[in-house]
């Protein structure tokens, strides 16, 4: 599994969320919400450093991250996260 994110919704972690070279952004999976790949469960973020890796990535020293125990909810997608410019928030996508 990969995450892949835009350089448009990096920018916008950057700013909404002052993160900073060192810093961590998690994906999880929460309860409820719209969107998501599973009806009934949507992803969530918060800024927490990692535990135990399932998929990283690292762009501009900020390392985007989901944990072993959300694997299930993307069972072999690829987490791909781009920039809504309708809606000026980032958008998620799930590919295989």
């Amino acid at each position: 599994m990969e995450i892949k994110i835009t350089e448009d919704a990096t920018n916008w972690y950057e700013k909404e969320l002052n993160v900073e070279t060192g810093d961590a952004v998690r994906f999880f999976v929460r309860y409820g919400g719209i969107g998501g790949r599973i009806p009934g469960f949507s992803l969530g973020i918060n800024l927490e450093q990692p535990h135990t890796i399932h998929a990283s990535t690292s762009i501009n020293g900020v390392t985007y991250f989901i944990e072993e125990s959300d694997a299930w909810y993307f069972e072999g997608n690829n987490l791909v996260i781009q920039f809504d410019e309708q809606l000026e928030e980032p958008q998620f996508k799930y590919e295989s």
